[in-house]
């Protein structure tokens, strides 16, 4: 028998018989272990247990309790949803599920009409008895040519043109028992008896490959657990989350809506709404200024020779509205600020004393996105970025790195978020640039990640083709994770619009391009604000922060002079006359989420103040008036980032 030797997690080494795999070597190390392992991680990399090892694999046995548990049992339930669809549809087509499972799973199907809503009970209920049968996951290696044909033979075409991306001529599928079979990388559990709990989330309509030409499909969309427990923590996580929906909150306090004779994914901002961006704008753009960037401004629409030069006409045309033609040019709406930029570094020659160049712009951008995917202010089709584009020499680099993760740290902190993700992002199959300068810039990133005391992420091979990157997910109230601040390095642009700075011997240099956004864009963060604060914004964000009511009629020749001084204050204070009892308009005050109720009656007509109240519905008593005063204007102080 010839062995082989496999390093375990805790440095001692196992021999296995030749041709064993993961599970082998659990069975071999305890038989409660072979029960609870799911997947191993092999020399790095998470693997099937049922994959062959080698000679001098590093291996680490994983249950349901890791952290890479939570991919695999959402990725295996994605297979039993089409499982369970196959078994009441034997004729139906299957197309492509996620490429990761952080937010559960889905496929998308074609069974000869629109799936329903009333169709998900069924198919759960298949579903579950699927994972009570503990069906397995069976994983085999083929030809291309062999799995064409079986594809054929099962009358799956999807999967026929799927293998026709795929590059080489072996491919791996995984098999559950005779319902479905699938092309995948895997892994997968052993059987879906490790799925203790799921929910199926809805049914939406999604065209094959994005395309608005082909045909439209039935996207099922689900979630799975390893315990119930977490199931009904997620359930109660939904509800709260329909509590706070952006869209219902933005229209019950007339912030922004959407109308059909706009077109969908463009923003109408209220009063209230328009007031509130202009708060974040001018908090941001203000320690913009004082963190030394310029702020800058570019056209909305530019000639197509301007995007042919920067790529995006190559790389980006999808997302980009149709051209227009203007005196015999063809312009097109700008999908990004990035080149404008570029242009303005060029303006004029530079020196190395210049550099770094910080160009700042709340530039609003247009990107053709299908109806299916907007989604109130997170997804639109016309949103303002809050743009940076900074241009600096080698040696710059760290300490500009270092300068922007602290910025964009301290803004998100000022709004209120604590706790943050990083992930960076590595050298992609193909790119543009030299090695050597892509991991300078690798190991740049990491180390001023580390400076700032961050642990972080690699997504290896995840970068753009110009750049690796850093990306900083925000967490909410809720505990969900929102992808906000990005900085992005870009070896692709100097090169395209030939940047140059003279050096310190007179010799033209390139210099080092950062782009940068923290907010991501204004809608979307405002929409993230509206959902963690579910519309009741700190004081000094509430587009309205003091509401001024009065016991009666009587009252309100003084209830005018006390919102005007508040007004004169910088404190923003309405009052509005109507004919409501007191109670009513505090109801009313409450529900559109003012801070601040200050009550005007007799005592306070006589006697130059006001009685204060919170939306938390706290009485805070009498003031006078200059007391009144200084008390609100402490509360709604700006936080310092």
């Amino acid at each position: 028998m010839t062995e082989i030797t496999i390093r375990l997690p805790d440095g001692n080494f196992k021999k296995v018989e030749k041709g064993s795999n993961s599970l082998d070597l659990a069975k071999l190390i305890s038989k409660s272990l072979a029960e609870r392992v799911i997947v191993a991680k092999v020399n790095g990399k998470v693997t099937d247990i049922r994959d062959p090892l080698n000679d001098g694999d590093d291996v680490v046995l994983l249950d349901s309790s890791s952290i890479e548990a939570n991919d695999i049992l959402n990725h295996s339930a994605e297979h039993i949803l089409a499982a369970a669809v196959m078994k009441i549809f034997p004729y139906a087509q299957v197309s492509m599920g996620p490429k990761d499972h952080e937010s559960g799973f889905y496929y998308d199907f074609d069974v000869g009409r629109p799936l329903q809503e009333d169709d998900l009970a069924k198919i759960e209920e298949i579903m579950a008895e699927l994972i009570k049968e503990k069906i397995s996951f069976e994983k085999m290696w083929v030809k291309k040519t062999y799995a064409k044909e079986l594809f054929k033979k099962l009358n799956q075409h999807y999967k026929e043109e799927i293998l026709d991306w795929i590059e080489g001529d072996e491919v791996t599928l995984y098999k559950c028992d005779d319902l479905f079979t699938d092309l995948c990388r895997g892994p997968h559990l052993p059987h879906a008896g490790f799925i203790k709990a799921f929910k199926l989330k809805g049914i939406a309509g999604s065209y094959w490959r994005g395309d608005s030409t082909k045909k439209m499909l039935s996207r099922i969309s689900g979630i799975a657990f390893k315990s119930k427990e977490e199931l009904s923590s997620y359930l109660h996580h939904i509800e709260e989350a329909k509590k706070r929906d952006h869209r219902k909150i933005g229209q019950k306090l007339e912030l922004f809506f959407h109308h059909e004779k706009i077109g969908p994914g463009l923003i109408l901002w209220l009063p209230k709404g328009g007031l509130l961006r202009t708060i974040v704008e001018d908090f941001s753009k203000a320690k913009h200024l004082s963190s030394g960037y310029d702020m800058v401004s570019s056209p909305h629409i530019a000639k197509s020779d301007l995007w042919h030069t920067s790529g995006h006409l190559d790389f980006y045309k999808e997302s980009m509205f149709a051209p227009m033609r203007i005196d015999e040019n063809e312009y097109l709406l700008k999908p990004m600020n990035c080149p404008f930029h570029l242009l303005m570094y060029k303006f004029r020659p530079r020196s190395y004393k210049e550099l770094p160049l910080r160009f700042a712009e709340f530039g609003t951008v247009y990107r053709y996105e299908l109806a299916g995917v907007l989604h109130g202010l997170m997804r639109v089709r016309g949103f303002t970025q809050d743009d940076a584009h900074i241009f600096c020499r080698w040696d710059q680099l760290d300490s500009e790195l270092d300068g922007v993760i602290k910025f964009m740290i301290d803004m998100l902190k000022a709004f209120g978020f604590s706790e943050f993700l990083v992930n960076i992002s590595t050298r992609p199959q193909k790119f543009v640039g030299d090695v050597k300068l892509w991991e300078k810039a690798e190991e740049s990133l990491k180390k001023s990640v580390e400076r700032n005391g961050f642990l972080y992420d690699v997504d290896e091979g995840g970068g753009a083709f110009y750049g690796p990157k850093i990306d900083i997910k925000l967490k909410d109230c809720l505990g969900r994770l929102w992808q906000c601040s990005t900085v992005q390095l870009d070896f692709n642009n100097p090169e395209r619009f030939d940047l140059h700075y003279v050096n310190s011997e007179n010799q033209k240099e390139r210099p080092v391009m950062l782009h940068r956004a923290l907010f991501g864009s204004i809608e979307r963060f405002i929409g993230i604000l509206i959902e963690h604060y579910a519309g009741a914004f700190p004081a000094w964000l509430s587009p309205e922060q003091v509401r001024v009511l009065t016991v009666a009629d009587s009252h309100n020749e003084f209830a005018k002079e006390v919102a005007s001084r508040l007004c004169e204050e910088g404190i923003r204070a309405h009052f509005h006359e109507d004919r409501e009892k007191l109670s009513a308009k505090i109801r009313d005050a409450q529900l559109e989420k003012i801070p601040f109720m200050v009550v005007i009656g007799n005592r306070e007509v006589a006697e130059n103040g006001g009685t204060l109240r919170l939306r938390s519905e706290e009485d805070k008593g009498f003031f006078p008036i200059s007391s009144l005063i200084g008390y609100i204007k402490d509360q709604c102080q700006k936080p310092s980032a």
